[in-house]
């Protein structure tokens, strides 16, 4: 309701808002009767609402994640970027996992290889990045991840064997030692009896 600007005001020592001079003492009865400025936000609360108002605005609350107390005003910042066990993604290989544990896990996922398909060379995840902008599909001596100048020498070593090659191999030497293993045991079970 406007007040007319030839009207007296006066201020209400409870709640201190200007109240028309002719309507203080019933205004100064009912607001002292029914209002009670809060003590944090010294906003203006119905009595019978002061204790779920101080609950529901300024109580301290814990997060429900890491138990933590704090103010509830900053409680979803603390959920969304603080709290040591939000749910974070690795950026390597994208699992999901509480935010205190990310440091270690990346330090053992980044040190993963992957085989580059153009230069036909094992980079580290932490390093796949910058290995693509620089790969030209050329297999070269310079060693481009952050392993010492050992890598290089390495590298002029024999290749690496296929992994097609490398289990035929496996296999048969596999089924020979199967077979000689099943000669002596039929050999020697005949014996036995």
């Amino acid at each position: 309701m406007a007040v007319a600007s030839d009207q007296a005001t006066s201020i209400c020592s409870h709640c201190d808002r200007a109240i028309p001079s002719t309507n203080l003492d019933l205004h100064f009865a009912h607001c002292s009767r029914n209002l009670e400025k809060c003590k944090i936000c010294e906003d203006m609360v119905p009595r019978k609402f002061a204790e779920e108002h101080f609950l529901s605005t300024h109580a301290p609350v814990a997060c429900s994640l890491c138990s933590e107390t704090m103010e509830r005003e900053i409680l979803a910042v603390h959920r969304g970027e603080n709290c040591p066990k939000r749910i974070v993604t690795c950026e390597y290989c994208e699992f999901p996992l509480p935010a205190i544990d990310l440091f270690e896990h990346q330090e053992v996922c980044g040190n993963r290889t992957e085989l580059c398909h153009l230069c036909s060379r094992y980079i580290r995840l932490r390093e796949r990045d910058v290995h693509e902008s620089r790969c030209n599909g050329m297999i070269s001596n310079v060693a481009e991840s952050s392993r010492n100048t050992h890598t290089a020498e390495r590298d002029r070593g024999p290749p690496r064997r296929q992994p097609q090659e490398f289990s035929r191999k496996r296999l048969l030497f596999t089924i020979a030692i199967t077979g000689i293993a099943v000669l002596l045991g039929s050999l020697l079970f005949q014996r036995k009896v």
